[in-house]
């Protein structure tokens, strides 16, 4: 029996990634009790692709359990013990904006959660591949620093930088600088999955993932870029840019692309290693180029106001330089480019007839 199983299952990057390992494994298990709803509110619920879920992929197996709760989650272990080969850990409290609402639990949620995670791989299946989804907001707000040129539509870095070519790399420091709760929850828990690789020698791989995208995302006003850009499109909703003129730029990768990284991770783990995971310059756009492709998509122009004030922890420019994982991994590459993604997202959403 080879058993995959993954937290965060019903939203963006767990729903991705059990339907492209369902014709993979016999049984995929997730863990979510849709906390998004929590942190978010209704619109964020995640509560219609975990039926979705259940109800295309007859190998899928949901519990509605806590990643804090290690009662719960040592009950789910032991049933299913070392016939679980592949974890992926996507739940998360994914915003920086929340993290200052509710700390403790920004932080029980984003570092303790994947302790317990991390523990009860070891104790029950140490030979699995552990995958942790991280973020690049582990690089606190160091890329603001770099020598930015503003443009007509964005913020570019200068053509003089070795960030130019590619991006950023996994070579910038995440210490010395703010990072959001948020961000701070992130790098523990991304230094936690890191030792267990080093220290225990396990299977752990840590994925920083840029601006993750795609048509399964319940995307709201605080997480979610792409979705709830394209939400206020479709539904004449109002959005608001908060800083930058606007211009800030994020590179863009879809959740297949993303989840495809981790397949050919798990294929051939390299313990406790570290991955940005982006669009890199084969997707990328800034706020103001976003809003012109989803107004093109739509057909219809978005209700938006501007705000001087930018949030905490906000990137200015921030695009992934991915070689590190092309040249351990040379077989992956990207498959949707950035109008593919938009005009996935906007089929997804205007099938659901989603209402803000």
């Amino acid at each position: 029996m080879k058993i995959a199983l993954v937290t965060g299952s019903a939203g963006l990057i767990g729903s991705e990634s059990v339907e492209f390992l369902s014709s993979r494994f016999d049984k995929i298990i997730g863990i979510d009790n849709n906390l998004r709803q929590y942190f978010f509110g209704k619109e964020a619920s995640t509560e219609w692709n975990e039926k979705r879920l259940e109800n295309t992929f007859g190998n899928y197996i949901h519990y509605n359990a806590d990643i804090r709760d290690t009662a719960a989650l040592e009950k789910i272990f032991k049933e299913y013990g070392t016939d679980i080969s592949l974890i992926i850990h996507t739940a998360a409290q994914p915003s920086h904006d929340w993290a200052a609402k509710e700390p403790f639990t920004d932080f029980t949620v984003n570092a303790n959660g994947t302790l317990n995670m991390l523990e009860m791989t070891r104790l029950h299946c140490p030979k699995a591949v552990f995958i942790f989804t991280s973020t690049n907001k582990v690089y606190g707000d160091n890329p603001n620093f770099l020598p930015l040129i503003e443009t007509e539509t964005r913020w570019e870095i200068d053509k003089s930088h070795p960030y130019f070519k590619e991006g950023i790399d996994e070579q910038m420091s995440i210490d010395h600088t703010k990072h959001s709760l948020f961000g701070a929850s992130k790098v523990a828990a991304d230094i936690l999955v890191q030792e267990y690789g080093r220290y225990f020698e396990m299977n752990t791989g840590v994925f920083r993932g840029g601006c993750l995208t795609g048509p399964n995302h319940s995307g709201t006003q605080l997480h979610g870029f792409l979705a709830y850009l394209m939400k206020c499109a479709i539904t004449g909703s109002h959005y608001t840019i908060f800083g930058y003129k606007g211009k800030q730029v994020r590179d863009n990768i879809h959740s297949f692309d993303l989840v495809n990284m981790f397949w050919h991770y798990y294929q051939n783990p390299k313990q406790g290693e570290a991955y940005n995971a982006g669009g890199g310059r084969f997707a990328n756009c800034s706020m103001m180029e976003a809003i012109k492709i989803c107004e093109e998509i739509s057909g219809k122009k978005i209700n938006i106001t501007y705000s001087d004030t930018n949030r905490i922890g906000d990137h200015i420019w921030y695009i992934s330089d991915v070689s590190k994982f092309k040249k351990h991994y040379p077989g992956w590459n990207w498959k949707y480019n950035l109008q593919d993604t938009l005009v996935q997202i906007h089929y997804s959403l205007a099938k659901r007839e989603v209402v803000v």
